[in-house]
């Protein structure tokens, strides 16, 4: 009782440290992730917008472009020769837009009139240039057009005549955006999404997106109620703010899984314990009573001993006294003897019950009815009676030895192979249940004198779970059939094991040979029987395929490398 309260202690502290361990490394695997994405986003943000910063300076320097704001020529003349530089600008930089300004504010000129007539932005890219300072401005329009602007102060002889501003886009930037699975947004000093990779969010309220949690810190997006860590980067230059969001979902998979491996470890370590205890127990029991038989014998030396001194009268009497005493001492050693034999065939008798109990009852039945069909004269039906008998001990050795060769541990070398017996066998150990089911199984003959790569034991497990799985999904049909057949392949062998049952859902295709994956009811499977099976057959080299049979039940193809004529059975 205490140990069994101690393994239970032991078990649940091991899955809350596995589920927490598990918790802790998930969650900080996402934060490091999103904090790599958020650098290398930075970075490519900074260098888009680096790009572009000095060429309003450079521009404002040049003579012909001082040229553009002549006061003894016409401003139409102006405007003209104004936009001409600007489209010229635009194709040689790559920027979105180029903007002259007049020294009042006044839009001279642009290369694509996308931003010409937007006072947003306007004065602070035309007074910042005044100044002597490099212009900045964030601008969008309501077409969802949005770019960054540079500006800088056109000067002639000291005196501001004009400004230049130069328009970037963010398309390029939000198309890289997008192959990252994190969402990553830039907000302003009004919590305004200007940048992200999600089009839904452009231009709204971060307040309008997210729900910030006051305990954990996380983000939970209002239209999926998902919580995700926010990692961001302030970007003091630009007024913005660069965000990465990573899903926290996985954190709780990940604290599931740590959680179920640390139980399946400690039920294993508890049934081991138990079975180790168990054996100890017994071998206490069988030592005490080993130095009871002892001690027994001891006394009754003792004792005949004793009565041969009383009984010392005279020679021949302490004769026929001795040798009366040697007879029983050796009648003891063999009652000892077979009390010992019969001491070990108690023990199997156990095992030895559970697994033929059934049948011997069969026997027992079939043998009490030939005595009877003897002693009426009913001769031919004790005959049948006596065939059947032998059949069923046939069948019970037959039996007895596919689940020896089943149950021996396999080797890991792949040799020639036959599948005929190795079908043979895995239909021995399925029948029964198939007939049970009421279950027909129909085996392609071609299939016996077929050879491949493989291993005798691993092959027959294979077919076995894929036969089970076959009868769990005909069993509650009328006229359910499972077809093992020989498909042309080329220079493979591929063995199809079909039903005609309900199939599988096509949603749940991609993931039948995940481990613990299974769509039976709970108790009946823990789903690992596809997945050792495809692990098996990719050991040797095959593949096996869940096949798309059209609403026809379910079929899979076990695909194998043909061999040359068999000379070594492989385990």
């Amino acid at each position: 009782m205490l140990l069994g309260l101690a393994l239970l202690s032991a078990s649940t502290l091991a899955i809350y440290l596995a589920s927490d361990l598990s918790r802790q490394r998930a969650a900080e695997q996402i934060h490091r992730k999103s904090t790599e994405t958020l650098a290398v986003q930075a970075e490519t943000l900074s260098g888009v917008l680096e790009k572009y910063r000095l060429l309003p300076p450079l521009l404002a320097r040049q003579s012909d472009i001082a040229g553009l704001f002549a006061e003894d020529e016409p401003r139409e003349s102006r405007a003209a020769r104004a936009r001409l530089k600007a489209e010229e600008i635009a194709g040689l930089s790559g920027a979105k837009e180029v903007v002259f300004f007049e020294a009042d504010g006044h839009p001279l000129a642009s290369a694509r009139d996308i931003f010409i007539d937007l006072p947003a932005g306007r004065e602070t890219l035309v007074e910042t240039a005044r100044q002597g300072r490099l212009g900045r401005a964030a601008v969008s329009l309501s077409s969802g057009n949005r770019a960054y602007a540079f500006s800088s102060g056109i000067r002639r002889d000291g005196l501001f005549i004009g400004a230049v501003a130069v328009y970037v886009e963010f398309d390029s930037i939000e198309a890289t955006w997008s192959l990252s699975t994190n969402p990553i947004f830039v907000s302003d000093e009004s919590g305004t999404v200007f940048l992200t990779n999600r089009p839904a969010w452009r231009l709204e309220k971060l307040e309008d997106i997210a729900e910030r949690d006051r305990e954990t810190g996380f983000f939970r997006l209002r239209t999926t109620a998902v919580d995700h860590v926010d990692v961001s980067r302030d970007l003091p230059l630009l007024g913005w703010q660069l965000h990465v969001l990573g899903d926290m979902r996985p954190i709780e998979t990940a604290s599931y899984t740590g959680g179920l491996i640390a139980g399946l470890a400690s039920l294993s370590l508890a049934l081991s314990s138990f079975f180790l205890l168990h054996r100890r127990e017994l071998a206490v029991i069988r030592n005490r009573r080993d130095k009871a038989v002892a001690l027994r014998l001891e006394r009754v030396i003792r004792d005949r001993t004793k009565a041969l001194s009383r009984t010392n009268l005279s020679l021949s009497h302490e004769i026929d006294e001795r040798l009366l005493t040697e007879k029983r001492l050796k009648e003891t050693q063999v009652e000892l003897i077979q009390a010992a034999k019969l001491a070990g065939l108690g023990q199997m008798s156990a095992t030895l019950s559970h697994e033929i109990n059934q049948p011997l009852a069969a026997l027992k039945t079939y043998a009490d009815n030939t005595q009877k069909l003897i002693e009426k004269g009913r001769l031919d039906q004790a005959r049948d009676n006596l065939d059947r008998i032998s059949a069923m001990v046939d069948r019970m050795a037959e039996l007895s030895s596919a689940l020896l060769s089943f149950s021996r541990k396999p080797g890991t070398t792949i040799n020639p192979v036959g599948l005929g017996q190795v079908l043979d066998e895995a239909l021995i150990l399925v029948t029964p249940r198939a007939r049970k089911a009421g279950v027909k199984l129909v085996l392609d003959p071609a299939l016996r004198d077929v050879r491949v790569l493989g291993g005798r034991v691993r092959l027959s497990q294979v077919f076995v779970n894929l036969i089970n799985n076959s009868i769990d999904a005909v069993e509650n049909q009328h006229n359910g059939q499972i077809h093992i057949t020989l498909e042309n392949s080329g220079e493979r062998i591929a063995v199809l094991v079909a039903d005609n049952g309900p199939g599988i859902p096509e949603d749940l295709r991609p993931a039948v040979f995940d481990p613990f994956f299974t769509t039976k009811e709970i108790g009946s499977g823990i789903g690992i029987g596809l997945s050792i099976a495809y692990n098996i057959i990719h050991d040797f080299g095959g593949r096996i395929d869940l096949v798309d049979r059209a609403d026809q039940g379910c079929a899979f193809l076990v695909t194998l490398a043909s061999a040359s004529p068999l000379m070594q059975t492989a385990d």
